[in-house]
């Protein structure tokens, strides 16, 4: 076959209408329903929960001080912090407003908002899962678009907004 010969029956792209959708949100919203509680004083807000690709961007907001959690991810991982700061146990820098963190495929971290710390908000895209571990790196839990999707749900549902609020977001 010849390299440069055209292609004789080219595949059209298709996807769907909800894909190909734009979003535009305001990152930080109003309602506090749209907040989803991930632990106790632990929100997520969505921003696009990426079915093709597996993955997510968020807003991430702690008003509680301490070990959030560790863990690892099989993709890179961009934050940029919008407000207060945070650290991983394992690194020496502090991110703080107007950070940008990149973290790398595979690293295990351990995510810390300290003390002096009254909020934190940070835009994350997660790219495939986050993994959970224990003090020993064994796997204790997993996050994935899918699990996001089932929290957004359920939390919708209960506050009104319903379940299909979600939908939105999802690409």
């Amino acid at each position: 076959m010849n390299a440069r010969a055209p292609l004789l029956n080219p595949i059209p792209l298709v996807m769907p209408e909800r894909i190909a959708q734009e979003i535009a949100v305001t990152a930080v919203p109003e309602d506090e329903r749209v907040w989803v509680p991930q632990a106790p004083d632990v929100w997520f807000r969505p921003l696009m929960l990426n079915t093709v690709a597996g993955g997510w961007f968020n807003l991430l907001r702690v008003r509680k001080s301490g070990v959030l959690s560790r863990h690892r991810h099989p993709g890179p991982v961009n934050g940029y912090v919008i407000k207060g700061s945070w650290r991983y146990l394992e690194h020496s820098w502090v991110a703080s407003e107007g950070s940008y963190v990149w973290e790398a495929p595979g690293e295990i971290h351990t995510l810390v908002v300290d003390e002096d710390v009254t909020e934190m908000i940070t835009l994350f895209n997660v790219n495939g899962a986050m993994i959970y571990l224990d003090e020993q790196g064994r796997h204790i839990g997993y996050e994935d678009v899918y699990t996001k999707i089932e929290m957004c749900r359920a939390h919708y549902a209960k506050v009104g907004l319903g379940a299909d609020y979600v939908d939105q977001f999802i690409r």
